[in-house]
């Protein structure tokens, strides 16, 4: 039964031919330029924090034994 009324319907969809597509609000390559031109942009915001990192030489952090949840990395060197 169920399988009768998807075949009649799926068969109503093939009937009515040709689709109309959806109205856009510019062209295909504006719109794509637009989105290239707003991951760029993201990118280049993104490279920009890329130096954060490299500001300053890196400093070891000491083991303190009173911290309430100690480095548990430091291999044994905090005792």
């Amino acid at each position: 039964m169920l399988s009768q009324q998807i075949a009649t319907i799926v068969a109503a969809a093939g009937e009515s031919g040709h689709e109309e597509l959806a109205p856009l609000i510019a062209p295909p390559f504006v719109i794509g330029g637009i989105m290239f031109a707003v991951l760029m942009i993201m990118l280049f915001v993104t490279l920009s924090y890329s130096n954060l990192g490299r500001r300053h030489e890196v400093v070891e952090e000491h083991a303190d034994p009173h911290r309430q949840h100690p480095n548990k990395h430091d291999h044994g060197q905090g005792h």
